[in-house]
């Protein structure tokens, strides 16, 4: 069987697509993985409020990569 290929308005957006998907996913796997992050809580709120901690970790630990990179 043989496969057809897209037509490259739709390949360009699926290009789209995947670009922003990676940069999404990396973010959740950088949090998964070595922050440990897993939810399991009784509760939104409390569920809420560790992803968002998550977040903030997160975004100061990059904050502070980013700091110290070389200009």
């Amino acid at each position: 069987m043989f496969r057809q290929t897209e037509p490259p308005l739709i390949s360009r957006a699926n290009a789209a697509k995947s670009e922003v998907r990676a940069h999404v996913e990396h973010v959740f796997a950088r949090q998964k993985g070595p922050m440990a992050l897993v939810i399991r809580t009784i509760g939104l709120a409390r569920a809420t409020v560790k992803i968002g901690l998550a977040n903030l970790v997160y975004n100061m630990c990059r904050m502070v990569w980013l700091a110290a990179a070389p200009a």
